[in-house]
């Protein structure tokens, strides 16, 4: 397909839609967008299976915002994703795609939340939802959640959602749902259980499929043998990790594993060993869990070792690199993983590791790929001469968010004021309700916090502290 024929102007989107296009600087649009976006305007209803970080969020966004009346002031839009992570990134997106339509509510329901500010802000009202399978199905069983006027039904990464366990409770928002309604369902995988969601809950769907040829050639992938390894398997692993970080020295790498044991070993192991690594599993807190995410996209961690379902929803532009401590349990996962680096046409790597008695799984995945597995030596002992090494930025922790009025340029006004640090030494700030973090360079991260401990924000003092 041509540039010219990818361009948005050529779609009927409303004025105001082209001209914040135009200002985002979205000129041509990705191929789900190229594919599905005509078909949700034409108000049909639709499956398009693309990996994570292929634009689908945008495809979805412009469609719903074109169909929506603002006028109505009634839950229009209802957009389902299996994490509060993934959640928030949608509502961020939906925002930004419509900000230049006047008085449009975009409001979060997510389970990890408190429950009784959510009633309020559904009793004030809003045109579109983002939120949590659970939460969604709660707030419909208490009946503070009313989807009477719902006109599109958006489920985001629906196979993950299937993968949480969450058949059921789509099936019960399903029921409370309008049966005239447009369903849009978006996969980076096609399992037979979407199969089945399809049959029993779209009408005459459009089937869309992006091939992920094009976007895996940004994406090398190395399988490592252990065995040449000295100790039990577990200490072979653990090594293997530590000789490929020491060796490649990525900016940013997530090493995905199993279990949730797994992942805290292999986490507290790279501390031992002096990397800068944090854990991301279902048995941390919620605060615990936010804070490690927003450490990682900060770059003031170098290391996230992870478990699948609590990466889902990771949003890193830049990623360097993937590290399977086990070869995954399923193919899709192995697909997902992998994709989680060489995103945006950069360049990532994906390195696998396996022994001996994962040959099985190693033909599972040749056959379903349709490649030969080019097994790699691991790097030598002696890259371990060169240490652990740590990551450039640093993270603060503000105690003022959006509910205490602070925005991200009060911070950067904070730190950058007189005789404050440098804007360039100043990465990502992100805004929650009752907190804000902002990176800034690990050698100026001293100045920073005596700036905001010392300084105020709009005319206030925040505590604050590096984390």
């Amino acid at each position: 397909m041509s540039a010219v024929s990818d361009a948005f102007s050529l779609l009927q989107l409303k004025p105001e839609l082209l001209t914040n296009l135009q200002g985002l600087n979205y000129k041509t649009m990705t191929p789900i967008q190229a594919q599905s976006l005509p078909v949700i305007l034409e108000g049909q209803d639709l499956i398009a299976q693309a990996k994570t970080g292929s634009g689908k969020t945008a495809a979805f966004g412009l469609g719903i915002l074109q169909h929506l009346n603002v006028q109505r002031f009634r839950i229009q839009t209802l957009i389902l994703c299996p994490t509060r992570e993934l959640a928030e990134q949608v509502a961020a997106e939906i925002r930004k795609l419509a900000r230049t339509i006047h008085n449009i509510k975009v409001l979060g329901i997510c389970g990890g939340m408190p429950f009784g500010p959510q009633i309020g802000s559904l009793e004030h009202g809003a045109h579109i939802i983002v939120g949590t399978p659970g939460r969604i199905e709660e707030h419909l069983r208490k009946g503070t959640l009313k989807l009477d006027h719902l006109k599109n039904l958006v489920l985001d990464e629906a196979d993950r959602m299937l993968d949480m366990g969450f058949q059921e409770t789509l099936d019960t928002i399903l029921s409370y749902a309008p049966k005239q309604r447009q369903t849009l369902l978006f996969s980076a995988t096609f399992p037979p259980e979407i199969e089945s969601i399809a049959r029993r809950v779209m009408k005459a769907p459009v089937r869309v499929t992006i091939d992920s040829a094009e976007a895996e050639e940004t994406i090398t992938q190395y399988f490592y043998n252990i065995d040449s390894l000295d100790g039990t398997e577990e200490a072979k692993r653990l090594m293997a990790v530590r000789l490929l970080l020491c060796d490649t020295r990525p900016t940013s790498a997530v090493v995905f594993c199993n279990t949730k044991r797994e992942t805290q070993q292999v986490a507290d192991y790279l501390g031992e060993q002096g990397f800068s690594a944090v854990a991301l599993h279902g048995d941390l807190e919620q605060r615990e869990r936010d804070q490690a995410l927003v450490r990682f996209a900060s770059k003031s961690v170098s290391v996230l070792v992870a478990t699948d379902v609590a990466a889902r929803g990771l949003d890193i532009a830049a990623l360097d690199a993937v590290i399977n401590y086990h070869i995954a349990r399923e193919i899709a996962v192995h697909t997902h993983r992998i994709g989680r680096t060489g995103r945006a046409g950069v360049q990532g790597v994906a390195c696998t590791l396996f022994s001996g008695k994962e040959q099985f799984k190693l033909e599972r995945l040749e056959q379903a790929h349709s490649f030969v597995i080019d097994k790699q030596p691991l790097p030598k002992a002696e890259a371990l001469k060169a240490g652990a090494y740590k990551p450039s930025m640093a993270t603060l922790q503000i105690d003022g968010g959006k509910k205490q009025k602070v925005r991200a340029g009060d911070i950067l006004g904070a730190l950058t004021g007189q005789d404050g640090i440098d804007g360039k030494q100043v990465g990502k700030i992100q805004i929650m309700d009752n907190w804000a973090f902002v990176a800034v360079e690990g050698k100026v991260a001293s100045d920073a916090l005596s700036k905001i401990v010392h300084g105020k924000i709009k005319g206030r003092s925040f505590r604050a502290r590096i984390i």
